[in-house]
This record gives C-alpha cells, sequence and structure tokens, in this order.
C-alpha cells in the first residue's frame, strides 16, 4: 500500500473513532493521559542553561530547573563519583523550594529573592545561606515560624545583612508570588521537633498544576483533598506535573523505619498510577514523573535509574531543567 494511501485511510479511522465515542462535557474538561505535545520533541540545549531541556513546549508553562536532587546523606561524592546536592528547585528562575549551602554553585547569576521552605531539616533550610543569597522574602510553616525568627536573627548578626519579610503559612493557604499561585498542603513527615508540621506544595500557573513532594511518606488524604484531587473531591480538578521524593530507593528492608515519614520508588509509581487511573494526573505526553531527594546509600548511579526506573517516572539529577505544562 502506497505511504499517502495509508496516511488517508488512517486518518478516516481515526475520525471515525472520535464520533462514535465522543467525549461527554465532564470528561472534555480533563485532557487524557499520553495527549499529543503542543512543541517540539524532547532534547537539544538551551543556550545559557546547566543541562539539557527535558521537554520544550510551545506556550505557558512551568520552568524548574533542579538545583539539587540529593537527600540528607549527600555530603560528598559518591564510590562512582556522582554528586547530589541537598533536594531544591527554582521555579521560574524567581521562586525557591528549599535552599542549603549545597547548592549554591548551582543558583543563576540573576538570583531569586523569595524561598519557600518545606520543613527545617539542615538539607532544606539554612537561614545563614537565605540571607548570603540575598533572599528578601520566606515562606513557611506557621508551626516553627518563632524558631525561624531566632535562627534569622542569629544569621543577620553574623553576616550584617537584614533579616528578610517571614511569613507563616497554614494548611491550605494560598499565596501569589512572581507570577505563581502556592499552596502548602500538609507533609506525612516529621522534623526535630514534635509540634512542627512539615509542608508539601501546589505550583500552579494558568493550567499547569505541579506537586512538589519532598519530604513525605506518600501523599496524605488532608493534602490531596487542599489541592482538589482527593477521593471525595467535588471540584473536577487534577494534577498536570509530579516531583516527588523516592529517597528510599529501588531496594529497601521491611523493617526500614523510614517508611513512616519517606517514600520509595515504587511507592512513587503507585502513587502516579493511581492518580492517573482516576483521573487525578494527566499530563502532556512524554513528560515524566520525576524523582528527588534520593539517598546516597541506597539510589544507584543515574545510569542505572534511568534504565530501571518504571515509566513515567524519571531520576532528576542536579542542573536538570523541565518545563512542566
Amino acid at each position: 500500500m502506497k505511504r499517502r494511501e495509508f496516511l488517508r485511510i488512517a486518518a478516516v479511522a481515526s475520525v471515525a473513532a472520535a464520533t462514535a465515542n465522543p467525549l461527554s462535557r465532564a470528561d472534555a474538561q480533563i485532557p487524557p493521559q499520553g495527549r499529543p505535545p503542543q512543541g517540539p520533541p524532547p532534547g537539544g540545549f538551551r543556550p545559557g542553561s546547566r543541562g539539557p531541556i527535558e521537554y520544550v513546549p510551545t506556550g505557558p508553562g512551568i520552568h524548574v530547573r533542579f538545583l539539587g536532587t540529593g537527600g540528607a546523606d549527600w555530603n560528598g561524592p559518591s564510590d562512582s563519583g556522582e554528586l547530589r546536592r541537598h533536594a531544591s528547585i527554582l521555579a521560574d528562575g524567581k521562586v525557591l523550594f528549599d535552599y542549603t549551602p549545597s547548592a549554591a554553585d548551582m543558583v543563576p547569576e540573576k538570583r531569586p529573592e523569595v524561598v519557600f521552605y518545606t520543613h527545617s531539616h539542615n538539607d532544606h533550610y539554612d537561614a545563614k545561606a537565605a540571607l548570603e543569597l540575598g533572599i528578601k522574602r520566606v515562606y513557611l510553616g506557621e508551626t516553627w515560624l518563632e524558631r525561624a525568627k531566632g535562627d534569622f536573627q542569629k544569621a543577620s548578626e553574623s553576616t550584617c545583612k537584614p533579616i528578610p519579610e517571614i511569613i507563616p503559612l497554614s494548611l491550605g493557604q494560598v499565596i501569589e508570588q512572581d507570577g505563581l499561585k502556592v499552596t502548602a498542603l500538609p507533609a506525612n513527615h516529621t522534623s526535630n521537633y514534635s509540634d512542627e508540621q512539615a509542608l508539601i506544595y501546589l505550583i500552579e500557573k494558568d493550567s499547569t498544576r505541579l506537586l512538589y513532594a519532598t519530604d513525605t511518606a506518600g501523599l496524605m488524604a488532608y493534602a490531596l483533598a487542599i489541592a482538589g484531587v482527593g477521593q471525595f473531591s467535588r471540584e473536577r480538578k487534577y494534577l498536570t506535573g509530579i516531583i516527588m521524593e523516592a529517597t528510599m530507593g529501588l531496594d529497601y528492608k521491611d523493617d526500614d523505619m523510614r517508611m513512616f515519614s519517606h517514600s520509595s520508588v515504587q511507592m512513587v509509581a503507585n502513587t502516579v498510577k493511581v492518580l492517573t487511573d482516576n483521573r487525578k494526573y494527566a499530563t502532556v505526553e512524554g513528560q515524566k514523573v520525576y524523582i528527588t531527594h534520593m539517598s546516597k546509600a541506597q539510589q544507584p548511579p543515574q545510569a542505572e535509574l534511568d534504565r530501571t526506573l518504571p515509566d513515567p517516572l524519571k531520576a532528576a539529577y542536579d542542573g536538570l531543567e523541565v518545563i512542566f505544562r
């Protein structure tokens, strides 16, 4: 069969299938998993960046630079020579989510002035590093506001730099910041203080709804409800991008106590499957779910992760830049 004739028959068949099974008005509000991308295919390097763009769409989206993708035990290169800084991302070049000195060399020349902290563990939070970077506005959970104020006071005295504006967040609170809408969600994680509620974040711009979930053991039902994607949510909302921690890696012992505060690769994969099957996660074709906060002791090198992770999971790495749609 000639190629032109084949394409004509395929096009007719596609139209017939779409006509025979039209989407209902409700279903039409949720794009199906694997909808075709609106821009050029993945690949190539973005001039001036530190790493490749995984997906380059045309139109709006949230640009994420992974400043660090490692867990707390990354204090130097691994035996294979691989290095991961502490987990941190920069959204749209303006807003940080967690930041420590380990990621200082990954910050672009135009420095951000805003940071959202997930919790007070020192692989996510460092008041002195924030002042040295030039941070002017800090968002963090209201449950540890007073401790944070004390930390920044001490850091200010040691660096002679001004204390930034520190804004407490309650669960479900929505902040409009630099073109992004950020919602504070509860994490299933604890710090060194029993009264501290750790956070994860829903980051939105236009139709993009990106979940940044580290540190957390799975996703709490309350967090999903606030995001409008819970089991009993009446809103027809869904996530279009997911970044989630996988501290426990591919292989872990059944008696590992971290299961109560961290996630494994399988837990992330199961989470994505359930959200997808229940139409709570839908994204463009080719876009991956990125795992981060990887343990130095339990995660294999990047190349091995890329070969072994189940689709659509992919291991982020320091310097990676992705545009989420």
